[in-house]
Parts: C-alpha cells; sequence; structure tokens
C-alpha cells in the first residue's frame, strides 16, 4: 500500500474515529491530537499484515484515548472551577450526529466514569460493538468488559439526561428561556427551570465564571439574569448547533466569549451548561 492510498484508507475512517475520541474525552482538541499519533503509526505500519484496517484504527485510537484519560482525571482535579466538555459545532456536519451520546449532558454525565468504564460504554453503547470485539480492542478479558458495561449503565440510567422529542422543541424551550432571562423575569424564568435544576460554568480559570456548580431555581435564575445584566452593551447573541443541540453563542467584539447549551425535555430545564474558557471556543470563531 502506497503512502498516498494508506492516508485515502485512514481519511475513509476518519470521521468515525473523530467520534469515538471526542466521546471518550471530551475534547475536540485531545481527539485531534489522538487522531494525529494514530495517523503516525498508521503510515510506520506493515499494511500488508493488516486484514482488518478499520478494527486496527480503532485498537489504535481507543488504546491512545485510555492513556489520555488516565491523565485527564489528574490534569482535571487541579482544573479551576467546573470543567465542561469543549463544545463541537455539529450543524456542517456531514452525518448526522448520534443526538443523545454528542450532547453536553451525557458527556458531562460520562465523567464520573472511570476510565475503563467510559471506554467499555463508548464501545458498546454508544458504537455498539460486541463485548469480544471491545474486550480485543481494550486488551482485557470479556467477562471485566461485561463487569464494567454493567457498571456503566448502572450509573448512566440512574442519572441519564432529559432530551426534548425534537431539536424545534428544545429551541423552542431555549427561546423561551433566553426571553426571561433578558427581560429579568425570574419568576418566568423559574417556571422553566426544574427545582432542582444545576449549572455548570466553566471559565478554566482563564474567564469570569462561577467557580462552584450552582444548584435550585432561585439560585440558578438570580445568577443568569445577574449575568446578562454584567454582560454590557456590546455583547451580542447568535445561535448555533452545538453537540447536536440547538444552543447560544455570546460574543464580545467579534469575538467568541461564551456558549450556553442547555438540557431539557422540552418542558422543564434541568441543566445550564455556560462554557467561557477561551481554549475551548476555538472551533466556534
Amino acid at each position: 500500500m502506497s503512502p498516498d492510498e494508506a492516508a485515502e484508507l485512514f481519511g475513509a475512517h476518519r470521521s468515525r474515529l473523530f467520534g469515538l475520541a471526542y466521546r471518550m474525552l471530551g475534547s475536540a482538541a485531545e481527539a485531534e491530537d489522538v487522531l494525529q499519533e494514530a495517523h503516525m503509526r498508521w503510515q510506520a505500519a506493515e499494511h500488508a499484515t493488516i486484514t482488518a484496517p478499520g478494527g486496527w484504527l480503532t485498537t489504535v485510537v481507543s488504546r491512545l484515548c485510555l492513556d489520555q484519560l488516565k491523565s485527564a482525571r489528574v490534569r482535571r482535579e487541579a482544573y479551576v472551577g467546573p470543567w465542561l466538555p469543549e463544545p463541537l459545532p455539529t450543524e456542517r456536519v456531514a452525518d448526522p450526529p448520534d443526538l443523545e451520546s454528542i450532547s453536553l449532558a451525557f458527556l458531562v454525565l460520562l465523567e464520573a466514569l472511570s476510565p475503563l468504564e467510559r471506554a467499555v460504554f463508548v464501545l458498546r453503547e454508544v458504537f455498539d460493538y460486541e463485548f469480544a470485539e471491545v474486550a480485543q480492542i481494550l486488551g482485557r478479558e470479556e467477562a471485566a468488559c461485561r463487569q464494567l458495561a454493567h457498571r456503566a449503565r448502572e450509573h448512566v440510567r440512574s442519572k441519564r439526561p432529559r432530551f426534548a422529542r425534537s431539536r424545534e422543541q428544545h429551541e423552542q424551550m431555549l427561546g423561551a428561556f433566553l426571553g426571561a432571562i433578558a427581560q429579568g423575569d425570574l419568576d418566568g424564568l423559574q417556571r422553566l427551570l426544574a427545582d432542582d435544576v444545576v449549572a455548570w460554568s466553566d471559565g478554566g480559570g482563564r474567564a469570569r465564571a462561577a467557580r462552584k456548580i450552582v444548584a435550585g431555581s432561585d439560585r440558578v435564575g438570580r445568577m443568569l439574569i445577574g449575568l446578562a445584566k454584567k454582560g454590557g452593551a456590546d455583547a451580542t447573541i447568535s445561535f448555533a448547533e452545538i453537540n447536536g443541540w440547538p444552543a447560544v453563542v455570546l460574543w464580545h467584539d467579534g469575538v467568541v466569549a461564551s456558549t450556553l447549551s442547555i438540557e431539557t425535555d422540552g418542558e422543564t430545564i434541568f441543566g445550564v451548561h455556560l462554557v467561557a474558557n477561551p481554549d475551548k471556543l476555538a472551533r466556534l470563531h
């Protein structure tokens, strides 16, 4: 296989491999780094001995992600304030993403899993690999993978995010939410929020953001209205599809300052995700 043929074959698998790496890591930048390393290993491999290039590449990417996850847990313990996944614009993606597994709310939930639990869950539940294949990809016993999947499923089942029945319903809820905030209508906003709504603000020490998770409709409502009042007259907003769902992009002086996404079943808002860390917003400019 020539270098050009090898590059073309890698390109044919790239979208799927990126989706796998992003779901495992919650970071598009880290997923790109993994794919770059996987591509170099693929170019250097003995292609004549590889009977299933797709499986080979999946194995390499999965194991690289597993190594990244182990070191990421240490880095995130020192992270300033709540950590959120990197927002991923999806409206120009050729293949429609799985709306649940790519959502910010779902990726936040996966953060509570151990690296191995997350890897097994993503491979089995999102990408539909058989347990024998998962075991081979990760270099683990099949029985151990089944146990890891069971624990991961139990955690996900108990805290699974809620989703609207359609993008349109989600968008309508987002519009009502923004209208209440813009009008400073705390009572109206609280009617949209679940009593136990939770808000995450990720500034990473690089931008102003709440240093702790805020919970409860009153506290979350007051925080959001307060942020809107401090936003300034020069702030503008636009709408974008982020991680599969309608979301808001806030701009200051032509630069993306933050994103705002909601978790909703179309009737009530259960979670709010604000990402202001500039390192995570580069893809939105």
